[in-house]
């Protein structure tokens, strides 16, 4: 098993658990977050044993998505032409279409548990192509594509609409509204909602999933995944490439670059404030 630093991966008998482990930036995809969580997902497609692959996080937050103060998207670098801008942001872009990839083509069951709350990437990413998603009452989405100057990323414009409807997603992905575990169960994002947080809704959910091992044949559930999203495979990758290109294209524009800088100044001065109450 390889070793990581800002994810934790534990396998215990036919369940592989990825942790995103950066709880301090509230598990933002800074650091080698997302190229560790690549090598999980793949180390854990090539387990011989394991049926489901679950992905949480730890501390409150499931992921707050972008770490806007060290993205790096705000940077003010020149380029000799609108073709050269975009291929630099769409390279950028390259781990997380890996991510979304290995994840659409993954053998095993996959799991989102929304031990908290998903902001953004953390929010958009993710509950689209799980094959099921337990969350718990602490938990909410929300995306500010718009209010940053962005897209729906990584293909979430389809796959939100595929599970929720077209004008719920309008209204989550375009005003940006924040969806509770309880309105995501009831819209179809979400399979089951837990009253229970921290370890305990993280023991809650192993125990649910080690019943369901112990009534279904392993081999069974991942075959049916696979035929139920045999059809649907080219179609988000087809969707991810399509809102990296419209992505990048927002960059060349320049529209994200001004929200992005107000935004780092923001979260700066909160993070001084409460430095200084210390």
């Amino acid at each position: 098993m390889a070793k990581y630093e800002d994810i934790v991966l534990e396998i215990t008998g036919q369940i592989g658990i990825i942790k995103f482990n950066r709880p301090k930036s509230l598990n933002s995809f800074g650091g080698r977050l997302m190229q560790e969580t690549i090598s999980a997902i793949r180390e854990l497609n090539e387990h011989p044993d394991t049926v489901f692959t679950v992905l949480t996080g730890e501390g409150r937050f499931f992921s707050a998505g972008a770490d806007v103060r060290g993205s790096g998207l705000d940077s003010s670098e020149t380029y000799a032409s609108k073709a050269e801008k975009k291929i630099a942001y769409l390279t950028r872009f390259t781990p997380a279409l890996e991510m979304l990839r290995s994840i659409i083509d993954h053998s095993k069951v996959f799991v989102l548990v929304l031990n908290g709350p998903g902001v953004g990437g953390g929010a958009a990413w993710f509950t689209g192509v799980a094959d099921i998603v337990l969350a718990s009452s602490s938990a909410w989405l929300q995306v500010p594509f718009s209010a940053l100057g962005l897209v729906p990323e990584n293909g979430s414009a389809t796959n939100f609409a595929q599970s929720m409807g077209v004008h719920r997603t309008n209204e989550f992905l375009m005003f940006g509204r924040k969806l509770t575990a309880q309105e995501l169960e009831q819209f179809g994002m979400v399979n089951r909602v837990f009253e229970s947080k921290g370890d305990e809704f993280h023991g809650e959910v192993r125990k649910y999933l080690e019943e369901q091992l112990s009534v279904n044949d392993g081999k069974s559930m991942m075959e049916m995944k696979r035929l139920q999203n045999a059809p649907l495979r080219d179609g988000r990758l087809v969707a991810v490439m399509n809102s990296m290109d419209a992505l990048a294209e927002r960059f060349v524009e320049g529209a994200p670059i001004r929200r992005f800088e107000v935004k780092k100044r923001e979260l700066e001065a909160k993070s001084k404030n409460r430095s200084s109450k210390i």
